[in-house]
């Protein structure tokens, strides 16, 4: 069954929030068994949803709309559906009792959340337990349309509680089989020449693709239909004995969730020393729940002084080798270790750039240093010219040198 994503709302068109409700819809949508062919974003303007209606119905079974449900002028989408389908706006009071228990704890009801529990008449109304405006579901020539909120926890509440389940039942979509791997050392071109001959013999039906970042490679194996799980397995094995021990998880994780479960399992300790990364690794490795359990704490020692002041650099290590080099980072992985009295620490020290190069430390070059226990590995990165890319592939760099040393 092939569906489409539209969301509707000129904030977005200007840029002023980000679209982030295509993409949650349209992974629901494909783990169920949904072909995606489209996402659309349009503004509030009544012809140009119908007009894309028409437009995308020939090409789909099902379009998922979000936004313009408020309560508010510009909010015109429940009347443009009106209009389109051919119907009248009715006064629903079981909307109503619903938007009375859902805003009955924090403020009270006025007139135009009141006119919220307007909805059309010839379509069938879903509830909204985390918001005031209601969902519509039009049946319409064999295909179905679903106007949703924008907001997205509303959506999201929506999407996974009734509107999934009812599109399930109604189309009985094929599966969709997907494995994932997190894979290091490999570049996008590099892993691709390596296992081409796997991806060109996989059987009818199986895609692989490609998800890079940097300093990572992600990979990811699919095929439509529940009857093809068998030949899954059977390509999922071929592919791991043929990558081995490059594949650092089969799921779709981050480094930092998997050098998080490594540390709380080994019992381990983590700080970490920044300079060229600024804060990023450890902002990683917080992003993940439970990291206060082998997580003590970061010194972002960026200027020269604080290398000494805080982590115990040598000043004759800085005159003699500059900030950038092996035995300065060295120095600052041992100093977090001891003033963080942690297992392990991450230190960084590079030119993250766009200035600040030299012949000798061009831009994008990082010393990255990771100890654990009484050991340490340094290595030399030369990364690119772009600051932001830099600073990201040095954190997922840092991360990997770590979990190498403690496995």
């Amino acid at each position: 069954m092939k569906a489409a994503i539209v969301t509707i709302g000129d904030e977005i068109l200007i840029g002023q929030i980000v679209d982030t409700n295509s993409a949650w819809i349209a992974e629901k949508l494909t783990l169920a068994g949904f072909e995606v062919q489209e996402m659309l974003s349009i503004g509030d303007d009544a012809q140009q949803i119908k007009a894309t209606i028409d437009d995308v119905f020939t090409r789909v079974d099902v379009i998922l709309m979000t936004g313009g449900l408020g309560p508010t002028k510009d909010d015109i989408t429940k009347k443009t559906l009106c209009d389109y389908f051919g119907t009248t706006l009715v006064f629903d009071d079981s909307v109503l009792e619903n938007i009375q228990n859902v805003i009955s704890s924090f403020t009270s009801l006025n007139e135009l959340t009141r006119n919220q529990a307007y909805v059309p008449k010839n379509c069938t109304v879903i509830q909204n337990r985390v918001g005031t405006a209601p969902i519509t579901w039009f049946d319409y020539m064999g295909k179905v349309l679903v106007s949703m909120p924008g907001v997205p926890y509303e959506m999201r509440y929506v999407m996974e509680n009734e509107i999934m389940p009812r599109l399930q039942a109604k189309y009985d979509p094929d599966a969709y089989l997907k494995r994932v791997f997190i894979v290091r050392g490999y570049t996008e071109s590099a892993l691709a020449m390596y296992i081409a001959d796997f991806e060109n013999n996989l059987p009818d039906g199986f895609g692989l693709a490609y998800l890079p970042s940097p300093g990572l490679m992600k990979l990811r194996l699919f095929v439509r239909g529940e009857h093809r799980l068998q030949e899954m397995n059977e390509q999922v094995r071929r592919l791991t004995m043929l990558l081995d021990d490059a594949i650092i998880a089969e799921s779709d994780i981050t480094v930092e969730n998997i050098l998080g479960e490594r540390l709380f399992e080994k019992g381990l300790t983590l700080g970490t020393a920044e300079s060229c990364t600024g804060g990023k690794i450890a902002h990683l490795i917080t992003s993940v729940p439970g990291a206060s359990r082998y997580f003590k704490g970061s010194v972002i020692s960026y200027a020269n002084e604080e290398k000494v002041n805080i982590l115990h650099v040598s000043q004759d290590s800085l005159d003699r080798f500059g900030a950038v080099s092996e035995t300065v980072a060295i120095e600052m992985a041992k100093g977090a270790q001891q003033a963080l009295n942690v297992d392990c620490s991450i230190a960084t020290t590079g030119i993250a750039g766009p200035d600040g190069g030299t012949d000798d430390k061009p831009v994008g070059t990082v010393w990255i240093c990771t100890t654990y226990k009484d050991k340490c590995v340094t290595k030399k990165y030369q990364l690119g010219k772009f600051r932001e890319a830099n600073i990201m592939r040095a954190s997922n760099n840092g991360l990997l040198q770590l979990l190498a040393m403690i496995e």
